[in-house]
């Protein structure tokens, strides 16, 4: 017991020290870092608690595959820093304001917070024995849950096509690859057949 407690002070404390280095690293790649450690002990703290099926997902899907993207891009997009914090301070108010708001909306959501009669004993005994983790999970999911979770797909979608709509705007200078202009194309309007004679260049 005491060695549980130990490792779960030692998770959640490097957990919440990589998460703030994730915001308030200047260096973009680093917050990249700092966030795959910051999942590496979230999951190390999903075994902790039993649910080793989370924290196999947390490391497979979020690190194996969405940290690394985000590594990637932000090692291969050239983006000036320099420029981009010159006008910082224009977007303070803005920040302020949004921040007020997630603020306030935490406020009530916390004195407003009710525990249930039933919490205990649904923590005292959470799921039947003969009930393994990733079934129990996905009764959960998929019966009382899943307008939420169906909801949180729609939400990743539209944010996929805006990300997508954002990178494919039009930009002055870059090339593009135009389907139908490739299976239109004829041969005679890329073939030109010339005779050379001898001594003579093109």
């Amino acid at each position: 017991m005491l060695l549980a407690t130990l490792a779960f002070y030692l998770f959640s404390t490097v957990l919440i020290v990589a998460a703030l280095m994730v915001v308030s690293a200047r260096n973009p790649v680093h917050s990249v870092l700092f966030l795959i450690l910051a999942f590496f002990n979230a999951a190390a703290l999903f075994v902790l608690l039993g649910a080793e099926f989370l924290a196999m997902v947390l490391i497979i899907v979020y690190v194996g595959a969405v940290a690394v993207l985000f590594l990637f891009v932000v090692m291969m997009l050239d983006i000036d820093f320099v420029e981009l914090r010159q006008g910082f301070l224009n977007y303070v108010p803005y920040g302020l304001v949004v921040g007020g708001v997630l603020l306030a909306e935490l406020a009530i959501v916390g004195f407003g917070w009710v525990i249930s009669p039933e919490a205990g004993a649904v923590a005292a005994n959470p799921i039947s024995s003969d009930t393994t983790n990733t079934e129990a999970l996905g009764l959960v999911l998929y019966t009382k849950y899943v307008h939420v979770f169906q909801g949180a797909g729609m939400v990743l979608l539209v944010a996929m096509i805006g990300a997508i709509v954002l990178t494919h705007r039009y930009r002055e200078g870059v090339k593009r690859q135009s389907a139908h202009q490739q299976v239109g194309r004829r041969r005679e309007d890329a073939v030109e057949l010339r005779k050379v004679r001898p001594g003579e260049g093109l």
